[in-house]
């Protein structure tokens, strides 16, 4: 007896058996799709490296550290970390040279390589602090989320002079680059200044306290801010007494939805850092640049 032409319908029903077999035999069905976790990258020596969380908390280097007072979060907290020196993969860093913390929110940190590859007991230690997936960090004062997945945190700060905005969180990458001078000639004060001008010694500060989430003269790599001297500088619109007032509490200048700048109190930025700023800006309203 010969058998009845096959309909595609039936054709397919009677395979289904057979594509159940090989679904279930197929890599896709016997492996679960796990997604990746977050990485961070390093930019250094002209090379380019990347991190992921999990390899990073397995990694034998890993220690747990106490940090008896945390900038960003306000008190006494606990990672579990690795030696930034380890990661970045070089012992010394050319002449100039400077790593940049960049944060997910556009915030920048300045950070001086020499003090980020010190591993010794006689000053500040950085680490590289990371948020495992299964015991997440609390959220940080005023906001809904934490510092992770990547948070810089120092080992005895205070003997090396580290500043607060030198803990940035929500770490991405770390770049090297140029000095932000060298990068920046804008940024620059007038040459002819005394080399002991509180305008001077501004620069300085402004560079790792205000740049890492303002821009001046359109100078600098954060985009948290606006820029402090185009189209107008601060001193051109407050007095002296408002200005310090804006740094130390922003909230009691003027206050909108939406607001992240902090304040600076006198363990940030020193009273006398602070009018060393205003005397930075205060010169450079005078140097604005298209």
């Amino acid at each position: 007896m010969r058998l009845r032409p096959t309909t595609p319908l039936l054709a397919a029903i009677a395979l289904l058996p057979v594509l159940v077999v090989l679904a279930l035999l197929s890599p896709a069905a016997t492996q679960p799709a796990v997604a990746g976790g977050p990485e961070l990258t390093i930019v250094a020596a002209g090379a380019e490296r990347r991190f992921d969380r999990d390899a990073l908390l397995a990694r034998p280097d890993a220690v747990t550290v106490d940090i008896p007072a945390d900038v960003s979060y306000g008190g006494p907290m606990r990672y579990r970390a690795v030696p930034l020196a380890s990661l970045l993969g070089v012992g010394e860093f050319a002449p100039g040279s400077v790593l940049e913390g960049v944060a997910s929110d556009g915030f920048t940190a300045q950070l001086p390589p020499d003090l980020c590859l010190r591993t010794g007991p006689d000053g500040a230690v950085a680490f590289l602090a990371v948020e495992p997936p299964d015991r997440p960090w609390p959220a940080l004062p005023g906001k809904q989320v934490s510092a992770g997945p990547f948070y810089l945190v120092w080992v005895r700060p205070e003997a090396s002079g580290v500043r607060s905005e030198q803990w940035p969180y929500q770490l991405t990458r770390i770049v090297s680059s140029d000095d932000p001078l060298t990068r920046w000639p804008q940024l620059a004060v007038d040459a002819g200044l005394a080399a002991e001008s509180p305008a001077r010694a501004g620069q300085a500060v402004f560079i790792t306290q205000c740049m890492a989430c303002h821009t001046l003269n359109g100078a600098g790599s954060a985009t948290m801010g606006p820029d402090l001297n185009r189209p107008m500088n601060p001193t051109d619109y407050l007095t002296p007494d408002g200005l310090k007032r804006l740094v130390r509490d922003p909230r009691a200048v003027r206050t909108w939805p939406g607001q992240q700048m902090p304040g600076f109190d006198p363990s940030m930025l020193s009273d006398a850092d602070l009018e060393r700023v205003i005397a930075y800006l205060g010169h450079m309203a005078g140097r604005k640049q298209p």
